[in-house]
């Protein structure tokens, strides 16, 4: 390994290192889902994945 990869390595885990506290604080005080949030979020992947499978078929 050189040392440019060591480098990365260090610096990657220590990213992760400081961002796990305050990912778990985020996560903790975060608002709840209300009736209609979980409908707003799968409507829009929704619509991407049948976009998505459109361009696949159109290539054929």
């Amino acid at each position: 390994m050189d040392w440019f990869k060591i480098g990365s390595a260090i610096l990657i885990g220590a990213m992760i290192i400081f961002l796990l506290p305050r990912a778990r604080q985020m996560v903790k005080h975060s608002p709840k889902a209300k009736q209609g949030d979980w409908q707003a979020l799968l409507i829009p992947i929704g619509l991407v994945v049948l976009f998505v499978i459109f361009l696949i078929m159109s290539v054929r």
